[in-house]
């Protein structure tokens, strides 16, 4: 049993001081006593907070950030829009080797760790070579995800993406999309090797992610759903929604209706679920989908780089929705730009502060911050978020004191960590009992960059 001693620690009762916790043998939280004695017990520098789960995650994405922001990089130089961004992203990723994903995802990771994330769900549909043929091993590329979460120490929900169709009807796919296909029966098989080997690693969770209405036809998506409830009938549910008004119109004209209302009307949607995106939505949709139970997995930062518009937040909350925040593509990693930009696109359109405070005098951090926590663990299906006697032992330490933190205590601390600037202000990690970041560096930072650079540096002259 390892111990710990923070003087403050963010708990699910609020704020505490002079915390104690027991950490047992598999990484979780077996005791947590406030107001304690630190007799004998390792002594945490800094204000302890849950570790932040990331819903949403194209680990590959990351190596190719910062390369899309040139005018006209589309096949036929049209305006630039997430369409165009779509053809640059398929040309980068028919790049990409197994080994290439591990050092990517890896590095992604460790960055992750980092930033404050603790856990990420991986909505990975990089399964094919090249060429669209299945590896030898159907699971090459999932492995090798898990193994880049293993090595950097993050805990993961493993999605494998369903893609079946290049559009709404079951329109062929394009070339572009050969290496993300999978039938029905060979996808649940896919699914069904990585639970098996999963089970038991209170690192690792496996769901599944069908990639959108566009892409997974109805019978289609009926078949998966069964297949999974046969495998694990809890087991997570991720798709991207209604992120663009071309899906909802291409959606309208398939359908007669909008893609949250179609999804709500033919598919169980609840806890289990995450409706990745879902930007675009009616009045009725908004509610329809705050009761539901489901998590929105909204992505700010990347929302924004793709041009696709604000989810309606105010009326999400105030029908009582569930959310949580991904960094989706991976122009930023980061939760505080993720949970800073929510905010901060609804100030814009609302011209109002403080908007997502849920009463007079709350702090709009913390709320964030909270809800956020509770959004991803769900989304994530992992007994993470919180710290708390059965969870995981995630736990973000920050450096009070670094200037930026100077004469703050409690919520103001996330409030300023959040709203006050972009200053590295996570001193330590641990995930699942393990430090994995100390004085605000990765334990194996060095070897992992060094693998990622030789692999942008052979992309960049590909």
């Amino acid at each position: 049993m390892n111990t710990l001693f923070a003087p403050s620690a963010l708990l699910p009762s609020g704020w505490a001081n002079n915390v104690r916790l027991a950490i047992d043998a598999r990484g979780d939280i077996a005791a947590v006593a406030p107001n304690a004695s630190p007799t004998g017990a390792e002594r945490i520098a800094g204000a302890v907070l849950p570790g932040m789960p990331n819903l949403h995650s194209h680990a590959f994405q990351r190596a190719m950030a910062g390369l899309t922001e040139q005018s006209g990089q589309g096949p036929d130089r049209t305006e630039d829009s997430f369409w165009t961004w779509r053809e640059v992203m398929y040309r980068f990723v028919s790049l990409l080797t197994p080994d290439d994903l591990l050092a990517i995802a890896r590095q992604l990771y460790a960055e992750m760790l980092c930033a404050g994330f603790t856990a990420v769900a991986e909505f990975h549909y990089l399964h094919h070579d090249p060429d669209g043929r299945p590896y030898a091993d159907r699971a090459k590329m999932s492995r090798a995800i898990l193994q880049a979460a293993r090595e950097a120490g993050i805990g993961v929900t493993l999605l494998p993406v369903l893609y079946a169709a290049g559009g709404f009807g079951g329109k062929p796919a394009g070339t572009g999309q050969r290496r993300f296909l999978n039938t029905a029966d060979d996808f649940l098989g896919l699914v069904d090797t990585m639970a098996t080997e999963a089970r038991g690693d209170g690192q690792v969770r496996v769901g599944i992610a069908p990639h959108s209405l566009r892409a997974v036809p109805p019978e289609t998506l009926r078949d998966v759903l069964a297949g999974l409830d046969r495998i694990d009938a809890t087991a997570p549910i991720h798709i991207h929604i209604a992120e663009q008004t071309k899906e909802v119109e291409d959606c309208l004209a398939w359908s007669g209706q909008r893609p949250v209302d179609w999804l709500l009307c033919n598919a169980a949607i609840g806890r289990r679920w995450c409706l990745v995106h879902a930007t675009h939505m009616s009045e009725a949709e908004t509610a329809a989908l705050a009761r539901s139970g489901a998590v929105a997995g909204l992505c700010p930062t990347t929302e924004a780089n793709l041009g696709d518009g604000l989810f309606p937040l105010v009326p999400y909350l105030a029908s009582g929705g569930t959310l949580g925040v991904g960094s989706d593509s991976h122009i930023s990693v980061s939760p505080v730009e993720e949970l800073r930009w929510l905010e901060y696109g609804q100030r814009l359109v609302t011209r109002r502060r403080n908007v997502a405070a849920p009463a007079f005098g709350a702090s709009t951090g913390a709320a964030l911050f909270t809800r956020a926590l509770a959004g991803g663990a769900q989304a994530c299906a992992r007994p993470i978020g919180a710290i708390e006697p059965g969870k995981r032992a995630d736990l973000v330490v920050l450096d009070t004191d670094h200037p930026l933190l100077a004469g703050r205590t409690r919520d103001q601390l996330i409030d300023s960590w959040i709203f006050a600037g972009n200053a590295p202000v996570v001193r330590d990690v641990m995930v699942g009992g393990q430090w994995v970041v100390r004085d605000g560096r990765h334990r194996d930072a060095e070897r992992i960059a060094g693998d990622y650079r030789r692999v942008v540096e052979r992309l960049a002259v590909a």
